[in-house]
């Protein structure tokens, strides 16, 4: 989910011939692929049209994306085509997903925007599907992006407090944490001046 919006929203949104987020990577998901030489299954969530996705596949990762609009996951598979890999699309609810233990070496939720209990919700079931040694990367927006009008929902409850992150995965190693401003020039949505959280945290292996 991402936002005040419905299943429908996103999904006539996304019906478009053109990539509303663009068609490359997320700037800080690409710099911590680099960093940590991702690899393995991967977990998209929330993953729109799929440009985050389709380069965690580039990486020669075995990718499957998760969204809750069916068109964002159609425009997945044509880029990956486009880019000359596979990307495997789920059509998940994130009310309703089911999170296996230990399934994932990594999850990537790239402005993947909900509600404060689907978010804890989801947050908890990322920690529970990671294996031992695997990473979650995320960046989203914070609480203080209201009057930035860059991009992002526009309520409150659906904007990511630091807390959040140092709670749920206190017991986690942090590779990376920051919150406060970046530029993201991101297709239509997502442009200028950004208040965001950015989390890497690798599970434990014991």
């Amino acid at each position: 989910m991402k936002g005040e919006v419905t299943v429908n929203t996103w999904n006539d949104r996304f019906q478009h011939e053109k990539y509303v987020y663009g068609t490359e990577p997320n700037v800080f998901l690409a710099e911590m692929q680099k960093k940590l030489q991702l690899a393995g299954d991967a977990l998209a969530i929330a993953e729109g049209e799929g440009r985050n996705a389709v380069f965690l596949a580039e990486q020669g990762m075995n990718v499957t994306a998760w969204d809750y609009a069916q068109s964002g996951l159609e425009k997945t598979k044509r880029l990956a085509s486009l880019k000359g890999t596979v990307v495997q699309t789920d059509l998940i609810d994130l009310n309703e997903a089911q999170w296996k233990e230990n399934k994932w070496d990594e999850i990537v939720c790239i402005f993947g925007h909900f509600p404060q209990q689907l978010r804890q919700r989801t947050l908890s079931g990322v920690k529970k599907a990671i294996k031992p040694g695997g990473y979650f990367v995320t960046e989203v927006y914070s609480l203080y992006q209201l009057p930035y009008k860059s991009g992002g929902p526009q309520d409150l409850d659906f904007l990511y407090r630091p807390e959040e992150f140092w709670t749920i995965f206190s017991d986690w190693r942090i590779v990376h944490f920051f919150m406060g401003e970046v530029v993201r020039h991101e297709g239509e949505l997502h442009n200028g001046l950004s208040h965001v959280i950015q989390f890497v945290g690798q599970k434990p292996t014991n």
